[in-house]
């Protein structure tokens, strides 16, 4: 076989960087402990690194203030170790996710607002309010200053684009990651542990706040049924579905007529929020070299019963014959066909508890099948930090689902993988050298290419969104297709 061909395998891995990698008081604090960090990450053979780039750092001081420095000096470290850089324009707070260990909220400016107004904030049935983001109702009202919150992302992400040009011109920075919520995926905060949520709670609907209210009511008028409200059967945080009205198998408030209009409506707010967003993203990076990319959660437990309660909460209107991802996929089709960030690669349904009806392993194939389908790249992130053979190997299988072609590119193929995340267990003696041995695989046991043309990746000049669609054209994308076969084993394996 010839290493052109070889090299069309190839599947650039990143690795996340720390979450105070720059602090809460915007200083980075440990460049030289970092730089060995990442030359040993160059010496491996990774090819980029993925950071969370926070608003509440960046504007902390008021509208408009941004001050860049502390990325700036990181991003330059970064391109001196020879790494490419997955940036996440990062409008939610860190704090209170799994895997937080720091807490950065968002602006204190914004926060100062919901004192007066705590409905910009996700609310729940009982009026308990989530900080962690603001809510989709607040996307066109002017309450910032004059700005409505696109107005504020969008400000933000051309600031970025003015003062790290030499970086985007350069080649250094090479996809934008467009925070879209909680954990800077596209969803609701359904299931938040600073409120109690323990796995696997169904979670709540967040749709309480007067905005939100306000707008499903008007689109219940529209539809010619004033009378019906928001959801009030769905249960709290920690339920488990049967013990609900509104998701119980037997005629829960799901499947009738009223529970239909309410979940596509909910789910269509997401998708318009994002569709939203990214435009905005297009337009701020417009001409550079960047692939634009949105983040969706892998909820994988209630997955194996029919009301996938846990994804309806979260807004992913997806059922036993009804696919809620694929509008997502459709919808980022008309953005330079965005790529769509996948968790939960490592998980497999032997390692899940009963009792969570989980299926990480369909649901991975079910949406990635969905993003293919539409002719739109994927990628993928673990879930958890793991550091043995069986979480990597799944990740390789879900990088190649039909294995490696030894003539040619594989007929599916993700466009990258960002490990979850560098730490100085990832760096253990012992860890790192099957690490090590899980990104050469990832390269189809090629050497590093710094090439992207080489392994088919044309970084070409942003275009512009293609005109928006109706949502009426993303619904088509809601039948149910069987996913691609996938492999049982990887071809590609590493060994402990």
């Amino acid at each position: 076989m010839s290493d052109a061909n070889m090299l069309l395998n190839y599947v650039p891995i990143y690795v996340m960087l720390p979450l105070g990698v720059v602090n809460v008081d915007n200083v980075f604090e440990d460049p030289d402990g970092l730089r060995k960090q990442l030359q040993q990450l160059r010496a491996a053979g990774v090819d980029g690194i993925m950071v969370d780039v926070w608003w509440g750092i960046i504007e902390k001081k008021g509208p408009k203030q941004y001050e860049w420095d502390a990325y700036r000096s990181l991003f330059q470290v970064v391109k001196e170790c020879d790494l490419k850089i997955q940036a996440i324009m990062s409008f939610h707070q860190c704090g209170g996710n799994v895997g937080d260990v720091v807490n950065i909220p968002i602006p204190q400016w914004v926060r100062d607002k919901g004192e007066s107004d705590p409905d910009i904030f996700y609310t729940n049935l009982s009026g308990t309010r989530n900080q962690e983001y603001l809510t989709i109702g607040v996307d066109h009202k002017p309450l910032f200053h004059g700005r409505t919150a696109i107005q504020i992302y969008s400000d933000y992400m051309k600031s970025f684009r003015e003062k790290m040009s030499d970086f985007l011109e350069s080649g250094v920075i090479i996809d934008i990651e467009v925070g879209l919520g909680p954990a800077g995926e596209l969803r609701y905060p359904s299931y938040p542990q600073t409120q109690g949520w323990v796995f696997p709670g169904i979670g709540e609907f967040q749709c309480y706040d007067k905005y939100l209210k306000a707008d499903f009511k008007e689109a219940a008028t529209k539809a010619g049924h004033p009378e019906w409200e928001l959801p009030d059967d769905a249960g709290t945080y920690n339920d488990v579905p049967e013990s609900t009205g509104f998701f119980k198998s037997d005629g829960g408030t799901y499947t009738t007529e009223k529970g239909k209009f309410f979940l596509t409506w909910y789910s269509n707010k997401l998708i318009k929020h994002g569709d939203q967003i990214l435009d905005e993203a297009n337009k701020a990076f417009l001409g550079c070299k960047v692939k634009l990319a949105i983040k969706v959660s892998g909820i994988h437990w209630w997955y194996k019963v029919p009301n996938h309660a846990a994804e309806l909460t979260a807004g992913y209107y997806n059922l036993d014959d009804r696919d809620g991802y694929r509008p997502i996929a459709r919808m980022l089709t008309r953005h330079d066909d965005a790529i769509l960030n996948f968790t939960c690669l490592e998980m497999r349904d032997s390692e899940q508890s009963s009792d969570a009806e989980s299926a990480p392993q369909e649901l991975v194939q079910q949406v990635l099948s969905g993003a293919w389908r539409e002719n739109i790249e994927a990628a993928g992130e673990n879930a958890l930090s793991r550091y043995d053979a069986t979480a990597y190997n799944q990740i390789l299988l879900n990088a190649r689902p039909n294995g490696v072609n030894k003539n040619g590119p594989p007929k599916l193929r993700m466009y990258g993988v960002t490990y979850l995340r560098l730490s100085d267990d990832l760096l253990e003696e012992t860890n790192f050298d099957i690490f090590k041995k899980f990104v050469r695989k990832m390269h189809a046991d090629q050497d590093y290419c710094d090439d992207p043309q080489k392994y088919n990746h044309h970084l070409a000049p942003l275009k512009r969104s293609l005109p928006e669609v109706p949502i009426e054209n993303l619904l088509d994308a809601t039948e149910v297709i069987p996913p691609f076969p996938w492999n049982e084993e990887t071809d590609m394996k590493v060994d402990d």
